[in-house]
């Protein structure tokens, strides 16, 4: 699958999506944004995938859409756009609703709709060389990738305002401190900690995780009574499950569980 701008592998249950335009700074064009569909559409169906890490090749993790299309595009950019985004959004909604937790591994500056991409882990771990910036104000844009639905939710209303509004870049150190990112690593211990991260997720309970990963983004669309019956119906559905056999199993026989085999 790998080409048209990402390269693609799976090895011991890790689907790695690598954006592969580093000439370009992984700048995200129709048939990049195409791939990573494709990518999201085989991780969701492949059994052998239990994890899914996101990075960038290169000095950049990604610097957004490819602005000479958007450039080029005279009249049509509306259309340009149109189809651009779409594409995208479709693989960022399989990506966050879909039932394989998912890490980025921020390999350096992430912009625009790099932004979005890098903030969509259920763990992000950041280069200390990585930096975020909307970057959509400068060019007479408005946020995509879920920015504007993300971004609030992670550092509060009035620092995303701040952050779209203002374009100012965002650190990584900063990143981690305002919870922007999960953490913060020295850049040649990157890699390390992505794949230690995406690797104990892949050996963990797949289908609870998954199940645990829809609770938390629906919690912010609902009340408290219904938050708490969708705990209860999730936790019945994980209750019947082979992961919480053998999890109960495991701790009571004081061993490491097996999630992999069952």
């Amino acid at each position: 699958m790998s080409g048209a701008g990402i390269a693609f592998t799976v090895e011991d249950g890790i689907a790695r999506i690598t954006l592969d335009r580093p000439d370009a700074g992984n700048a995200i064009t129709l048939p990049l944004a195409q791939a990573m569909l494709a990518a999201a559409i085989r991780c969701e169906n492949d059994p052998a995938v239990r994890c899914i890490l996101i990075t960038g090749n290169g000095r950049l993790f990604c610097a957004g859409g490819d602005l000479p299309l958007l450039a080029g595009a005279g009249d049509r950019r509306p259309e340009v756009l149109s189809e651009l985004i779409a594409t995208l959004h479709a693989a960022i909604q399989r990506l966050v609703r879909g039932s394989k937790p998912l890490v980025t591994m921020v390999n350096g500056p992430a912009a625009g709709a790099g932004f979005s991409l890098a903030l969509l882990g259920d763990v992000v771990v950041a280069a200390r060389s990585a930096h975020f910036t909307a970057a959509y104000g400068a060019i007479g844009l408005t946020a995509d990738g879920g920015l504007s639905w993300l971004l609030p939710r992670l550092v509060g209303l009035r620092k995303a305002q701040e952050i779209i509004l203002t374009n100012r870049r965002i650190k990584a150190d900063e990143a981690e401190a305002i919870g922007l990112i999960t953490r913060m690593v020295d850049d040649d211990a990157l890699t390390d900690e992505g794949l230690r991260v995406a690797t104990a997720l892949a050996d963990g309970p797949v289908r609870a995780l998954s199940a645990a990963r829809a609770l938390l983004y629906d919690s912010f669309e609902t009340g408290l009574e219904t938050q708490l019956d969708r705990e209860l119906r999730s936790m019945a559905t994980a209750g019947a499950a082979t992961e919480s056999e053998e999890g109960l199993a495991a701790l009571l026989e004081k061993r490491r569980p097996d999630f992999r085999g069952v």
